[in-house]
């Protein structure tokens, strides 16, 4: 066994197949296969199973790949410190479920690092800390409470939920509205398992308010069209409306259950300078618990 054997089998693991480790590594597709081929020789184990597109791990390999995840993360790690990478640089990946409070941070966090490069990937919630254990991602930002002791987290804010309409809709010229208003009304929703949704349909059962037909969207950006098409009417977080001219976003006075997210990373790399610096933008400059916001233009 060696690390250029574990390396390969790593790549293709990360990547789900040969083709696309090759094309990422700019190396053969031959030298990664005959790399994880004398690794299955040398251990006697079978790592992956073969796939018409592609190759998904075994029970050995996954186990395998929770190692070399750390192996590999460990190594780009000692290289940051022996080469001691320049102040105002570094890479930095993020997973976010929205990109609403990831990007002033990484704006505070480019001020600090002007040759600052980093990834942002937006996912739901559960998505974020699967990306931090599996090691794709460094920092992370939640709006599920972590529960997992290999999670480091700090409180980031509290939002509160609101809805949206058209323009032309004859609410939008309101200031606000009540948990009765909605009784009966048209809905745009995310899909089950959306945290946004979870905590407004805790204040409709708090309320006792039954919604009409509910139109279920996969995405943000989809039922932000949805609504703008005049489905129904959407909800959303707060601080994460941004600004649409197609749209009011109008909040809910007594929708009194919020959100709560969090800044996230792994215990084992919180002392990481990149990771310690974003958590220190995040404090720094992220609006605080109970804002909200009455008109998203005044933001």
């Amino acid at each position: 066994m060696s690390v250029t054997q574990l390396r390969a089998f790593h790549l293709v693991a990360a990547a789900g197949g040969y083709s696309q480790a090759a094309r990422e590594m700019a190396v053969s597709q031959s030298t990664l296969s005959a790399h994880v081929r004398q690794l299955e020789a040398a251990s006697g184990l079978a790592l992956f199973e073969r796939k018409p597109r592609g190759v998904v791990l075994t029970p050995d390999g996954e186990a395998l790949y929770q190692v070399t995840s750390r192996l590999f993360t460990a190594l780009a790690e000692a290289r940051i410190i022996l080469k001691r990478e320049a102040a105002d640089g570094g890479r930095l990946r993020v997973a976010a479920d929205g990109a609403g409070h990831c990007l002033p941070i990484l704006s505070a966090l480019r001020q600090r690092r002007p040759n600052l490069v980093f990834s942002l990937q937006v996912l739901n919630s559960g998505a974020v800390i699967e990306q931090l254990l599996d090691y794709r991602a460094d920092a992370g930002i939640t709006a599920q409470a972590p529960s997992n002791e290999r999670i480091y987290s700090r409180p980031l804010t509290s939002m509160r939920v609101g809805a949206f309409v058209p323009k032309e809709h004859s609410w939008a010229r309101r200031g606000r509205l009540r948990m009765k208003d909605l009784e009966g009304c048209a809905f745009v929703l995310r899909e089950r398992g959306s945290r946004t949704r979870a905590v407004f349909e805790q204040n409709l059962e708090r309320h006792d308010v039954t919604l009409g037909p509910v139109l279920e969207v996969s995405t943000r950006e989809g039922v932000r069209e949805a609504v703008a098409a005049g489905f129904g009417v959407g909800v959303t977080a707060d601080l994460e409306f941004g600004f649409d001219a197609r749209l009011r976003y109008l909040p809910i006075s007594d929708a009194t259950e919020t959100i709560d997210e969090f800044v996230v990373c792994l215990e084992e790399r919180k002392r990481v300078p990149i990771i310690a610096e974003f958590f220190a933008c995040a404090e720094a400059v992220i609006l605080p618990s109970g804002h909200e916001r009455t008109d998203p233009s005044e933001a």
